[in-house]
Parts: structure tokens; C-alpha cells; sequence
């Protein structure tokens, strides 16, 4: 086949020249593109996870501030509560004011030992073990316990004896151990 039969053929039939050049080119370029398919998909991915990050960030964003507040506030609220436990002589003060509101009478001092040590590093809070003995009747003894419970600090109750003298109208003797939630 000679060049210009080549080009008589073209002539007459331009079309399906056409659509069988046209094949050879589509096939060569996905087979030329074949290789980036998965290295696009695997962006594609990213970019999507990406865009809906950040799409989560905008929505969330627009209650950030009220967010902030409310955990300063709860900080403050907290940071009111603790215990500092190098301030001996107010920690006593707390319980001496029980003492005087719910009409137990303390038989010991109360004993605030030394703060536990954090376990974990990160902590901002320590547990501050103290030890109380107070005497009194049944309903002034269960208004103590309230007390401490909702009191002024986070307190949480370890262990309570409750013991009785022979005599019925004897005020009964009570044993607690605690932790206030403190600073060192």
C-alpha cells in the first residue's frame, strides 16, 4: 500500500480513521495513566478526611468562646473548693465551723497528714488524708457526715467506725478517716 492509496482510503472514509485514531489515543493515554490511579485515590482520601476536619473545626469553632468560659468558670469553681494544705491553721478553722453548725463536739484534734504523693505526674490535684473523732447523736452525727459530703471541699469519705457507749443516752463516738481534695 502505497501513500497515496493510504490517502484514498483517508478520503473515503474519514470517520472510522477518525474514531480508530481517536481509540489509539484514548488507549494510550489510559495506559500512560494507569499508574497514577491509585496514587490519586490515596489523595483524594486525604484531602476528603482533611476537607471534613476542617469542615468539623468550623462548626465547632462557633461555640469555642462560650466553651472557654465555662471551664474557666468551672476552674474557678473548683480552685475555691480545694485545700491548700500548707494553710494548716484554716483547714482546722474548717472543721472547728462544722463542729460549732451541726453541734458534734470533736473528742481529737483533727490530724491532716501529709499529702499523698501523685501517682500520676500530670495531676494537678493531691489527696490530703485527715482523721477526725467526734462525738454526738445519731441525727447530729448524720448531719455532720452531710455536711462534709456537700461542705465547702471536695471530700471523699475512707472509712467510719461508729461506736456506743453502754448506756443508751451516752452520745455515740464516731471515727472517719478522709481526703480532702488539695494543693500541697
Amino acid at each position: 500500500m502505497t501513500n497515496e492509496e493510504l490517502f484514498a482510503l483517508v478520503r473515503k472514509n474519514p470517520i472510522s480513521v477518525g474514531c480508530g485514531v481517536l481509540s489509539l489515543l484514548l488507549a494510550g493515554t489510559i495506559y500512560w495513566r494507569s499508574d497514577a490511579g491509585p496514587e490519586k485515590e490515596e489523595e483524594l482520601v486525604k484531602k476528603s478526611d482533611e476537607g471534613q476536619r476542617f469542615a468539623a473545626n468550623l462548626k465547632n469553632a462557633g461555640s469555642l468562646q462560650e466553651q472557654y468560659d465555662a471551664v474557666v468558670a468551672a476552674n474557678k469553681a473548683i480552685d475555691a473548693r480545694i485545700v491548700r494544705y500548707s494553710r494548716l491553721g484554716v483547714n482546722l478553722q474548717y472543721f472547728y465551723k462544722l463542729e460549732s453548725e451541726t453541734g458534734v463536739k470533736l473528742t481529737s484534734d483533727p490530724r491532716i497528714s501529709q499529702p499523698v504523693a501523685k501517682k500520676d505526674p500530670k495531676a494537678a490535684y493531691v489527696a490530703v488524708p485527715c482523721n477526725l473523732a467526734v462525738q454526738g447523736s445519731l441525727p447530729q452525727l448524720l448531719n455532720f457526715l452531710r455536711r462534709l459530703e456537700n461542705g465547702t471541699h471536695y471530700c471523699r469519705i475512707l472509712t467510719i467506725t461508729l461506736g456506743g457507749p453502754a448506756d443508751r443516752n451516752a452520745p455515740l463516738s464516731l471515727t472517719i478517716n478522709l481526703e480532702l481534695l488539695g494543693l500541697p
